[in-house]
């Protein structure tokens, strides 16, 4: 219920704010391919910035014979996120392949740990918060663990909306599973 409370909240905001809209996920598993298509659709970012592990079903590190694997869900994610004719940053994961992410996205590549400046506002991109952590942005986003730090964004918690330039963030839940999909135990305590 709160998912769509959210989702309602930032369908509202967006429909009665003319501000920039930055869409930032991160650690995507092949399973939300379609929730991501089905927001970008509702909300029509201007920016999207991914922080890492396109394709989080497929851990390319641990299972590199996996790559054909990988290189379908990347085709598959490439085809969403260019046909939403927002601007793109991808940051490349752990569990990326660099030279796929370059075929499939060339010059929207951006190494870990740069700072760009979007609407007025500063943002540090990296897949990890070590990347981003000592930092000097207004923003922080990244993903790949449950860490959170001082503006810090984390894709793994949600799907983060920054309206510029105000700085509102609206987080909206990834579908119930998404953690098993990527491969995640339990997250305990949380």
């Amino acid at each position: 219920m709160l998912g769509f409370l959210r989702r309602r909240k930032l369908r509202k905001l967006r429909q009665e704010s003319e501000e920039t809209l930055v869409m930032h996920i991160g650690d995507t598993p092949e399973s939300v391919y379609r929730f991501i298509e089905e927001l970008i659709d509702e909300q029509r970012p201007d920016v999207i910035i991914h922080t890492g592990d396109l394709v989080d079903n497929v851990k390319l590190e641990r299972r590199p014979d996996l790559k054909p694997a990988y290189e379908a869900g990347l085709r598959k994610l490439a085809r969403i996120l260019k046909g939403s004719g927002a601007r793109l940053y991808i940051v490349p994961g752990n569990e990326d392949d660099p030279e796929l992410l370059r075929r499939f996205f060339g010059e929207n590549l951006i190494e870990p740990g740069s700072v760009v400046e979007i609407g007025g506002k500063t943002f540090a991109l990296g897949h990890c918060w070590r990347d981003v952590a000592d930092k000097d942005a207004d923003f922080k986003l990244y993903g790949h663990n449950f860490k959170v730090i001082p503006k810090g964004l984390n894709a793994v918690l949600g799907v983060n909306f920054i309206f510029l330039p105000s700085g509102r963030v609206v987080k909206v839940d990834y579908p119930v599973g998404t953690d098993t999909h990527r491969g995640y135990k339990l997250r305990r305590g949380l």
